[in-house]
Parts: structure tokens; sequence; C-alpha cells
């Protein structure tokens, strides 16, 4: 395979590869154009035996320091229909592609079920890792391939949806995370399907907007209003969207804490015998929203959301985010973990 499938880049930035816009470095930057050339790539001598990080457009990680070894980053970004049926289409997209991209691609198509996941920034291939979710949706519900090499059998694989083991912010490739390269997955997307508006304002966003008889086009676009007034615009303000995840209890807790605290938002979690509980209501209630130290603040608009005002470092973010956490314990007896993956630190 020739080497103009890839480059290679030693010493290389990661400013412009991170949506918190934190400064650090990689011992040399792996690009790959094509897919296919993957193994050939990996076979570099000065790969060898070094650690490897993929990266798709860093939305989901917060760099706290410099990375050893090599960061891998997908350029394949091709999009196509695999097969038309009468009420559903399959769709494959590379690991490269925006996401938001695929997700306005497949509503140009008249295809729906990805309305609701508008907007979440970052690329396809990242997107099972952390079975993003947003507003009553999850990407691995219409998921039903994904291609990767196994560093483990040191092959390609496809696996079917059962086998990427889905669940809430999780999946195989979170709980192997050295284990799986993804380089394209495949979707099926309904034509028609029961659009979900009970979710955080839709209903609300789409009255404002007139709209009465909405399709799956008004619901994104109603996302995509809501997500502009909530959350700061990683362009503007660095940040990785929602850093802690909901944590789920189980009725018992819940029961406790709703005797204590009778505003607590509470969802249904996948489990009958759980909820989930606002970690961005706790948080505010502990009073960090809008707080700033330094460079590294807390959103003045949502208090899920951690920013980098400027120069803040990923250690002084991550810091912020230990405070945070330890304040939430103290108030609530209740424990909240990062949903970004964090690099060159431990939780």
């Amino acid at each position: 395979m020739s080497a103009m499938a890839w480059s290679l880049t030693p010493n290389a930035s990661l400013l412009e590869l991170n949506t918190f816009h934190v400064q650090a470095h990689a011992e040399r930057l792996l690009e790959l154009h094509a897919a296919a050339a993957l193994p050939d790539a990996l076979a570099l001598p000065e790969l060898a035996g070094a650690p490897l990080l993929v990266l798709g457009s860093g939305s989901n990680v917060l760099l706290a320091g410099d990375v050893a070894g090599t960061v891998l980053v997908f350029a394949n970004r091709d999009i196509s229909i695999l097969e038309h049926r009468a009420d559903h289409a399959l769709v494959r997209a590379g690991a490269g592609a925006d996401w938001h991209g695929l997700v306005t691609w497949s509503l140009q198509q008249g295809l729906s079920g990805l309305e609701n996941l508008a907007l979440i920034p970052g690329t396809v291939g990242a997107a099972p890792i952390q079975n993003i979710g947003a507003y009553g949706a999850q990407v691995g519900e219409f998921i039903q391939t994904v291609e990767a090499w196994d560093r483990h059998a040191n092959d390609w694989v496809r696996l079917d949806n059962e086998q990427c083991a889905f669940g809430y912010r999780d999946s195989v490739f979170k709980q192997q995370p050295d284990r799986y390269l993804i380089t394209a997955v495949e979707f099926r997307l309904p034509l028609l399907h029961d659009l979900r508006m009970e979710y955080a304002g839709i209903r609300e966003e789409l009255h404002a907007q007139g709209v009465d008889l909405p399709a799956a086009v008004d619901v994104a676009n109603a996302v995509i209003a809501i997500r502009r007034r909530k959350l700061p615009d990683p362009d503007v303000l660095g940040n990785a969207g929602s850093f802690f995840r909901n944590p789920i209890l189980t009725l018992d807790q819940v029961d406790v804490l709703q005797q204590r605290f009778p505003a607590l938002p509470v969802y249904p979690a996948e489990q009958d015998d759980r909820r989930k509980v606002s970690a961005a209501w706790m948080i505010e209630h502990c009073g960090w929203k809008g707080v700033r130290e330094g460079d590294a603040g807390v959103a003045e608009s949502h208090a899920l959301v951690l920013v980098n005002h400027g120069h803040a470092s990923g250690a002084e973010i991550l810091a912020l985010a230990r405070r945070i956490s330890a304040s939430v314990l103290e108030t609530f007896a209740v424990a909240i973990e990062p949903e970004p993956r964090l690099i060159g630190a431990q939780w």
C-alpha cells in the first residue's frame, strides 16, 4: 500500500485536535486517509511497541498532559447508501466523517432516526465508543455493524449490534479501549419512525417555531436550537460538551434523595429498578454554575459543561472537575464521574 495512504508527523501539536483547545503534544501523529492501509501503517518501524491513541475530533477527551507514542486520526470521510428497502436504508460512513454532517446528510436523504442526535460534536468513528445519546435517543439503536481492526486478533472484524454491547454511554469499544480501531460504521435508518419529542423541551421548541405536524428534520432543527442556547460552541469557547455522566441509582437511593431534595430531576433508566438523576442540577445546587478559576471554568449556560476560557491546561480543567465531584459527593452522597476520556491522568 502506498505511503500516500497515510502521513506521519513527529512531535505533533494536538491543539487543533481537541475541542477543549488545550495544548498537548504527541510523539508522532499518524493521519490515515485510506482505512484499508491501516495494517500497513501499524507495521511501520516507528510505531512498533509504542502506545496508540485514536482521536476523532477530540470532542470527548481531556488531554491532561502530552501523549506518549502515536496519535491516530482517521481521515476517511465517505458516506454512502449500501441498500434501500421499503422501510429503511443501510448507510455506511467512514470513521473520519463528521457526526453532525452525517445527521444532516441522512435527513436530506429522507431518512430518520438520528435527528435527536443533531449537533453533537465528533466523528462517526467515535460515536459507537461512547454510545452517544441526547434528547431520548442513543446511536446504538441505529447501528447495525461496526467495522474495526482487532489489535488482539491482528485482523479485520465486523461486529453486529449485539456484539457491540451498547449501554448507557458504554460499549465494548469503551470497555476494551486498546483493542478495536473503528474504521467504519453501518447504520440501519428507517424512512419513518415514531418521533421522540418528550425530552427537554422539544415540543415547546417546535411550538415556538410554529411547527404543528413535525417531521424528523423539524425535530433536528428543534434540537439544534436548544443545544445552541444551552451549550457553548467549542469553536468559540473550548469544551467537550457534558463533562459528567448522570448517575444511575437504585430506587431506594432516589427515594432518600428526593425526601431531602424534592426538586431533584429524576429520569427513567434502562433497568426498571434504577433511575437516572440529574448531575447538572446537583452541580448547580452546589454553586458551581458559571464559576471560573483562572481560565478553567463551568459554563454559565449549563452546569454540566466545563470550559476553557483561553489558556487553561488539561490538568487545570481536571483539577476543577475533581473539586466539583467532591462537592457533589459531600452534599448528596452521590459520586459523579467524567464522561470524556481522560488522557494522561486517572480520575
